[in-house]
């Protein structure tokens, strides 16, 4: 029964991922891409193919002779996925350490991914440490073809929740993300910081680096996890570095003096008081963004 759960759950990702765009597609990189479990780098290639699937499988493919199959055995039986049809699994043993069914292989794929039978895929998450090049890399392989672009801006924001005004400024940043809601990054002197609570949370995103967050307390009622703000971006992503940005799913905020609708995405539902969940999981879009 529970397989059959598990089933239909990756086979609705699936549908989802496709309605909104996504399709299963190998692209080939001219990135040097290495994987890492337990200090041995187990997968080294210069002809490593992104493999693209339903959040969170993105993941790179190597070509055998790229992998060390002296560290490889059978481990599952053979599952389904949608998309790409039977999946031969795989551990890992490197270091001391075990990684059941880290590897993928896919004995017959379906058509128009042909190449994919010679290739190896290692699951993300199950995977140490990955590298592109020289420089490690984070939550998943970065999209190609996904953008994130910061503008400074004089656009008149304030941000608000039940009527308590948290932030008011004349110069954000906004950025913009592919498939993601405009987020509006306010400089701390223009934010109530006396209403901000530190919070536990952190997410990482391979895009701008790791989020730490606030909880706001407003006339009684704490917001948990209600704002972030990267302390130290990827070089790439430098111009928000330090600014604070409010989940507009969950406060209303205006622009030049109009209330703006609030989008709905996967972080519209406040989070538990308890909650650690990395926010990079689980979005259900085709591109795999995160705040």
């Amino acid at each position: 029964m529970q397989e059959t759960k598990q089933d239909a759950k990756l086979e609705a990702r699936y549908q989802m991922w496709v309605a909104l765009g996504g399709r299963v597609r190998l692209e080939p990189t001219a990135r040097r891409v290495r994987a890492i479990v337990g200090g041995t780098t187990i997968a080294d290639s210069r002809g490593a193919q992104l493999l693209f699937l339903p959040p969170p499988f993105n993941a790179y493919t190597f070509p055998r002779n790229d992998v060390r199959w002296d560290l490889v055995r059978e481990s599952g039986a053979p599952v389904s996925m949608p998309g790409v049809g039977e999946v031969k699994r795989w551990s890992v043993t490197a270091g001391g350490i075990v990684k059941e069914d880290a590897v993928w292989t896919f004995p017959h794929p379906p058509q128009g991914l042909e190449p994919l039978a010679e290739l190896v895929m290692f699951r993300w998450h199950l995977v140490d440490a990955w590298y592109e090049e020289d420089d490690e890399v984070f939550v998943h392989p970065r999209d190609p073809y996904h953008r994130v672009d910061v503008l400074n801006s004089s656009r008149h924001v304030q941000v608000s929740v039940g009527g308590v005004v948290l932030a008011d400024t004349r110069r954000p940043r906004l950025l913009f993300e592919t498939s993601l809601p405009v987020r509006y990054y306010v400089p701390k002197l223009d934010v109530r910081m006396e209403l901000l609570e530190p919070s536990q949370t952190t997410s990482r995103c391979p895009y701008k680096g790791i989020a730490s967050y606030w909880s706001v307390r407003a006339d009684g009622t704490v917001h948990p996890d209600l704002a972030w703000s990267y302390k130290a971006p990827i070089p790439e992503c430098p111009k928000i570095e330090n600014l604070i940005a409010f989940f507009d799913e969950r406060v209303d905020v205006d622009v030049d003096g109009e209330r703006m609708d609030r989008p709905l995405t996967p972080w519209s539902v406040a989070p538990k008081n308890d909650y650690r969940k990395d926010l990079d999981d689980g979005a259900p879009k085709a591109d795999t963004g995160t705040v």
